[in-house]
């Protein structure tokens, strides 16, 4: 087990090596496997390829942020740039029900409202949102509506973990109440991890999935 000193030093050897993260700013500190990362990048489509790169490395446990948006001169608008912006691209977004989703902006952050049918609807509205120009951050308030009965899909759950060999799904069990699916037991890294939550969240109706997945 690698010790906290060279879970820190792999790190930040990781953001360094990725293009795709400016590592100059950030700083990392390590405690009990926890990472945790301070300092300030420069839009919210590089401070999520931080934690994506951080979760990769080997041994963490956790992430952390303190980190800051501090966006470029030349990247910032105002409020009603951005809100039009949004909105425009929800509009053309064939995934997205037109006029399901409602944009505020407030300092370069977007709050989104609304209902929709799949969480990968809601997601999918997140991730345009993004990397527009002029946004610090993105607050996710839209909602999942449930429209099947949950508690008939949990051994569709349980065999859609089964089907990806590199998963045991014997060690991850499966709880479903209401819209409400946790997910709790055993898993061999991250990869493992996010394929048991996604899977979760493939599912119509879903409104939270709850994860109480803990690292072998």
């Amino acid at each position: 087990m690698k010790t906290d000193k060279q879970l820190q030093t792999d790190v930040m050897a990781e953001l360094s090596w990725d293009p795709s993260v400016n590592a100059a700013h950030i700083g990392v500190e390590v405690e009990q496997g926890v990472v945790t990362l301070s300092g300030h990048v420069e839009n919210l489509t590089e401070k999520w390829s931080a934690e994506r790169v951080v979760k990769r490395v080997s041994g963490v446990r956790a992430v952390a942020f303190d980190l800051d948006v501090k966006l470029p001169e030349t990247d910032k608008r105002n409020d009603t740039d951005i809100a039009v912006a949004a909105i425009n691209i929800l509009e053309y977004a064939s995934s997205i029900p037109k006029g399901a989703i409602q944009v505020t902006a407030e300092d370069g952050v977007l709050t989104l409202r609304g209902d929709v049918a799949w969480d990968y609807q809601r997601q999918t509205a997140e991730s345009l949102l993004e990397g527009l120009n002029g946004v610090r951050n993105v607050i996710n308030l839209v909602s999942v509506k449930p429209n099947v009965s949950l508690s008939a899909v949990r051994s569709e759950i349980e065999s859609a973990l089964k089907r990806r060999a590199y998963l045991d799904a014997q060690e991850i069990q499966v709880t479903v109440e209401g819209d409400v699916i946790t997910l709790s037991g055993k898993v061999h890294s991250w990869t493992e991890k996010n394929l048991a939550i996604n899977s979760a969240w493939g599912t119509p109706g879903v409104r939270s999935v709850v994860d109480k997945l803990s690292f072998v």
